[in-house]
């Protein structure tokens, strides 16, 4: 790891060993608010103090519903944030600076329409994704996705989330951080992933600028 990082995962360890299960929940919080804190080094390593750590008192259900916990309690935070935030702000920076992006007002209109038809898997599968698991929380609470139906999902997300790394700190034992590792490949593969979508939704939009700009040449 690189030093910054060590020094958030001893950070990390130190408030786990002091508080047990409420600073599970703090450190999950404060991950999903500020994503540059890994949940990737939490969970693991509470696994690994539960296998390890007996003086700790923890139970694998104690740190996964601690984690879910931290983990909604953070996603809240975010969703009241894309409810203050309001469409009408993102219609406005779109207004003035979306030609710099390629956005028009109308694709702030798909967006919207998507998050209506799709928005309980887009928040489902989105916290199994490193970076947009943080903020898929966002445009939900700007779409006005009903509270109950996001604590819902996000519950669910979290839940698969938290049990998957905590599982692996159980399995890895003193080798926890090689969590990161994997993390590390899968965070990869997701921004290759969302490259791609970027580059391929700019040719769209110019070869629809240009097949527009030939048709009003013709009229």
């Amino acid at each position: 790891m690189s030093e910054i990082l060590a020094q958030v995962a001893l950070w990390i360890e130190q408030i786990i060993v002091a508080l047990g299960y409420p600073g599970i929940a703090l450190v999950m919080l404060a991950e999903n608010v500020f994503p540059p804190i890994p949940s990737e080094v939490v969970m693991p390593f509470a696994g690994f103090a539960l296998a390890n750590r007996p003086e700790l008192g923890l139970s694998f259900v104690g740190i996964v519903v601690a984690g879910t916990l931290g983990s909604v309690l953070g996603a809240v935070v975010l969703y009241y944030l894309g409810v203050w935030l309001d469409e009408l702000v993102i219609r406005r920076f779109i207004r003035n600076y979306g030609r710099w992006f390629l956005l028009s007002e109308k694709d702030v209109d798909k967006t919207l329409s998507y998050f209506d038809r799709y928005g309980e898997a887009v928040v489902f599968f989105g916290r199994l994704i490193p970076i947009v698991r943080s903020l898929i929380s966002v445009p939900a609470g700007m779409n006005r996705m009903p509270l109950i139906k996001f604590l819902i999902f996000t519950t669910l997300g979290s839940a698969i989330w938290t049990t998957l790394l905590a599982y692996a700190g159980v399995l890895l034992g003193a080798n926890w951080e090689q969590v990161l590792e994997w993390m590390d490949q899968y965070q990869k593969i997701t921004l290759v992933i969302v490259a791609i979508i970027v580059v391929l939704f700019i040719v769209w939009r110019v070869r629809a600028m240009r097949r527009g700009d030939t048709a009003a040449a013709a009229e």
